[in-house]
């Protein structure tokens, strides 16, 4: 497999050191009271180091994503901003940040939104792929080895007003495929060779959506990776029929009546039965939504209930994003979120192991985390085996919390 898809092994294990960080370290016992005074006497699970291993970048961050970028066998970390220069943070090996030196990452100052990273022209390190909205300049930047990147944008075969890009082996022939979610019809670009071909309108269902996110999994059991969209109204669930062409799969996911403006969709398995679940991040900037995020449940084949009101309670925060992390160390996965314009810029909720969450911001977070929270990218940045986070804001600067032993 090595020598078929050199891609795969670095990619492999940047992914397996993150999902250890997120799903919790096999090596370290769960977090218990008596392991953790700190954890009844009303200290944090997580330590502020923004000042220390953090340096000073402009604001209007949009979205963070963890890798290794110059193979040192760490996670950096690279930053969409929004009309500014993207940044590329190198890590030291203890999670001490600086910004890449000049020429390391080129572009301009685009309208840069998300980010996804691959390998995508199998070379044995990992480039990157940047959606663009506004001024639709979506960005594709290969990796020449050790973290200095190359544009080769001109790949890309299509424009348009992109808030989202995600990266997935959508075909099944072992390479990195490109999914944008568009304000209009979303793409799939499907690669060969580090040169992508658009094959939208063969493998997508021609539909103008309003899409924010796209989240991909295997939903339905069946082992081909299927696509969520998280859009302003109605979401969509597309799946997957084994070869990367996509259906419609109405009825798959309850809908709400009124207007759900969605910006994140993020799978994970909250109720440990070995499903993927689902859950919405929402706002209400378009006038008539409700802010209220969602929870769905998975019965296993890719059909899904809306366990909101149990589950996770009314809320009523502006949420552009939320990830499934382990945060306790427990085995299951809990909920962070990042909030914009509200009162706790990142909020965490605890998951008691059934899938039912309880707000725990005071006990997990530091105080001070103030901001317009936009992002969270959960990763093990120091190599103690504990997971960190990183913490965009659209509104001063990032926040980098690390983990408590």
């Amino acid at each position: 497999m090595m020598d078929a898809h050199p891609y795969l092994p670095r990619c492999l294990a940047a992914a397996t050191l993150i999902l250890s960080a997120a799903c919790g370290d096999a090596g370290q016992p769960p977090l218990q009271a008596d392991a953790h005074p700190g954890l009844n006497t009303g200290g944090h699970l997580f330590a502020d180091v923004t000042e220390t291993h953090l340096p000073a970048t402009p604001g209007s961050s949009m979205d963070a994503q963890a890798f290794d970028a110059d193979g040192d066998g760490d996670l950096d970390l690279l930053i969409a901003k929004e009309f500014q220069r993207n940044v590329l943070l190198l890590n030291d090996g203890t999670g001490r940040m600086a910004v890449a030196p000049a020429g390391t990452l080129p572009g301009s100052a685009y309208d840069s939104e998300d980010v996804a990273v691959a390998d995508f022209d199998r070379d044995g390190d990992l480039d990157a792929a940047i959606a663009g909205e506004d001024d639709q300049n979506s960005e594709l930047y290969l990796n020449g080895g050790g973290g200095t990147f190359a544009d080769a944008s001109g790949r890309l075969p299509a424009r348009g007003t992109a808030q989202s890009v995600a990266a997935a082996d959508l075909d099944g022939d072992g390479d990195a495929d490109l999914v944008f979610g568009n304000h209009g019809q979303n793409f799939v670009f499907i690669n060969g060779g580090g040169h992508f071909s658009d094959q939208t309108h063969a493998r997508l269902p021609a539909v103008a959506d309003l899409t924010q996110d796209v989240e991909v999994g295997d939903v339905d059991g069946d082992g081909d990776p299927d696509l969520v969209f998280g859009n302003v109204d109605d979401n969509r669930l597309l799946l997957n029929d084994g070869r990367g062409f996509f259906a419609d799969a109405p009825g798959r996911i309850p809908l709400r009546a009124g207007i759900e403006e969605t910006r994140e969709a993020d799978l994970g398995d909250v109720d440990g039965d070995g499903d993927l679940d689902l859950y919405f991040a929402n706002v209400a900037f378009v006038a008539g939504a409700d802010p209220q995020d969602r929870l769905l449940i998975n019965d296993g084949r890719g059909f899904f209930s809306d366990a909101t009101a149990p589950r996770i309670g009314r809320e009523t925060a502006h949420t552009p994003e939320a990830d499934f992390v382990d945060v306790d160390r427990d085995g299951d996965l809990d909920v962070v979120t990042a909030n914009f314009r509200d009162t706790k810029a990142w909020r965490v909720m605890l998951n008691d192991g059934a899938g039912f969450f309880k707000e725990a911001t005071g006990t997990v977070l530091p105080s001070g985390l103030d901001g317009e929270g936009v992002d969270v990218e959960a990763a093990d940045f120091n190599g103690d085996g504990l997971v960190d986070l990183y913490l965009s804001s659209y509104v001063g600067r990032d926040r980098l919390v690390f983990g408590r032993q």
